[in-house]
């Protein structure tokens, strides 16, 4: 009744097929692990790591491939994309931290930045802010609602921010240069490694300093220098303050595809206050860009902000890398924006569904990226398949030649019990997303072993009665009445040992624990609902053929249990003769 039930559930649910959910090691694709990260460098809270994985999987489903995946692990995302489009799936732990900040000054980025921060009374030429020459042609400008014909881009017509010029910055402070503040300790919580902790707070401390600017809007020059020479902007550099700067503070960041080093002021418009984002191809500049719409709030702060600093520019600050930063021409009042900073067709998108989506409360790093070709996949399939296959084999030899018709009995039982883990996994990919991997696999095959072990445990009860003088008619009931107690503490033992493996362990290993674990659970089901009935009914039936205990395995106990009865008659008959 219950195999009747689980698959009319499978045939009659989900896509009617039975065939269960695979992981990435079994169909290919690419599972990648992101690690959360946080300013301080302290543990992240569970609010805010189930609100990236929710931001994470809304981005996930932007790719458009089924069978997705998007789970927590710890303070770890671990990103599962079957099939082979998964390559996207490594760009989308970008935290995607857009804020908007005033330029206060930039400086033209040197072939070889400084590795130490020169001397504070003659600031080098690439640290100290200055008057900024104009960038080429093809330099980051944002326009007011400048239409776009592809990908779905365009916005409504408006003013617009024309390409950037030559700014002035005011004269640098000649006051005295304050020491910078020490950074903060390492934690020693083991959240995240106490290099990456002291990284993040020694260039906040350099490159976020509030005294970069004073309380005059003025840059500090020595400090200024100082932050720039800290600053090291290449292709492959590595940021350490990715996502995690403070919008409250100044900044030094790099940009314009790292030839430009800036000088920011605080934060004045956060990302959040983006209502949508589209990307299209812009005929008039030729390339692809990036359109804004900002929410009522933004839309209003944006048309402030354009309207009194007419002549300045504002950058669009990505993950603390400056994108784009116009020169602002004319009041853009319609909350209508377009970034532009010579992106390729797939960068425009990616940004674009990056911003939609929303920013992530915290920085990732790639801790892991694998990706598995389906052929490869099918391979590892096929060998788990063979593996398992060759354990049911042995199993069935080993019941037959020892227990003969009581090893068809194991050998039904076994099939049986397959047959519903199969249709549990399917129903369980479909109602909770679990995926079979090889991991999972090996549990099963494991779990063969837990399930023959308690039809070996009843058989052997069966005979230690037989032993005793019992027919096998009454052996059935007296050794079930025993061996049941024995079962359900192997098995019992089992669980524990998969539910504590499943608590403490993390990835594939999980995978193995609950394989093994729900293997357990249904192997009592079998034995109790199959095994037990099935040997009660053929030793209560009629046939000569399926009672003979020679027949069932039994044949060498019995004799054993008839000399014994024999002994123990002749020895009463004594007793009473004397």
């Amino acid at each position: 009744m219950i195999v009747i039930v689980l698959y009319a559930l499978v045939f009659l649910t989900g896509n009617h097929k039975p065939t269960p959910k695979l992981g990435i090691d079994l169909q290919g694709g690419t599972r990648v692990t992101l690690t959360a990260r946080t300013p301080d460098g302290g543990q992240p809270t569970r609010e805010s790591l189930n609100q990236a994985r929710q931001i994470i999987e809304r981005r996930v489903n932007g790719i458009g491939v089924s069978g997705t995946e998007v789970l927590l692990d710890g303070t770890n995302v671990v990103i599962t994309v079957p099939g082979e489009q998964g390559d996207q799936a490594k760009n989308l732990g970008k935290t995607a931290k857009l804020g908007f900040r005033k330029v206060v000054a930039n400086a033209t980025q040197p072939v070889v930045p400084p590795q130490t921060a020169p001397p504070a009374t003659t600031p080098p030429t690439s640290g100290a802010p200055k008057s900024s020459t104009p960038p080429p042609s093809g330099a980051p400008s944002a326009t007011s609602g400048a239409p776009s014909t592809k990908n779905g881009g365009g916005g409504a017509p408006g003013a617009a921010l024309a390409q950037q010029q030559t700014t002035t910055p005011a004269a640098p402070s000649s006051s005295t240069t304050p020491p910078a503040s020490t950074p903060a300790p390492a934690p020693s919580d083991g959240s995240v490694d106490a290099q990456t902790a002291q990284e993040i707070q020694a260039a906040k401390a350099v490159r976020q300093n509030p005294q970069l600017i004073g309380a005059d809007g003025q840059p500090n020059q020595e400090l200024v220098a100082k932050a720039m020479a800290s600053l090291t902007c290449a292709p492959n550099a590595k940021d350490p303050l990715e996502g995690n700067d403070d919008p409250k503070l100044p900044l030094v960041a790099c940009g314009d595809h790292d030839t430009y080093k800036y000088l920011l002021e605080p934060e004045f418009l956060p990302g959040t206050e983006i209502a949508d984002s589209t990307s299209g191809y812009d005929q008039q500049r030729g390339q692809w860009v990036v359109n804004l719409s900002f929410k009522s709030d933004g839309t209003k702060t944006w048309a402030d902000f354009t309207s009194k600093n007419q002549g300045q520019q504002a950058a669009f600050v990505l993950d603390t890398q400056v994108v784009s930063a116009p020169n602002i021409q004319v009041a853009i009042l319609d909350g209508n924006t377009q970034i532009t900073g010579k992106f390729t067709q797939s960068e425009a998108k990616d940004l674009s569904d990056i911003l939609k989506y929303g920013s992530l409360p915290l920085s990732f790093s790639s801790s892991d990226a694998t990706t598995v070709s389906a052929t490869l996949g099918l391979a590892s399939l096929q060998a788990g398949l063979i593996a398992g296959g060759i354990g049911l084999l042995v199993v069935f030899v080993y019941c037959l030649f020892y227990y003969r018709l009581l090893g068809v009995l194991t050998i039904l039982s076994l099939a049986l019990s397959g047959a519903l883990v199969f249709a549990v996994l399917i129903l369980l990919g479909r109602w909770i997303g679990y995926t079979l991997d090889l991991a999972g696999i090996a549990g099963l095959i494991i779990a063969i072993g837990i399930t023959a072990d308690s039809f070996v445990i009843y058989f052997e009860r069966l005979k230690d009665e037989i032993r005793e003088g019992r027919t096998f008619r009454s052996a059935v009931p007296r050794g079930w009445v025993r061996a049941r107690r024995t079962i359900l503490a192997s098995d019992g033992v089992s669980f524990l040992a998969a539910a504590i493996l499943y608590v403490i362990a993390v990835g594939d290993v999980q995978g193995f624990a609950f394989t093994l674990g729900m293997s357990t659970v249904l192997d009592l089901v079998v034995v109790y609902l199959v095994t037990h009935p099935l040997v009660a009914m053929v030793s209560t039936s009629k046939n000569e053929f399926l009672s003979n205990p020679r027949h069932l395995g039994l044949g060498a106990v019995q004799q054993v249990g008839s000399q014994r009865k024999k002994s123990t008659s002749v020895g009463r008959a004594n007793v009473k003769e004397a």
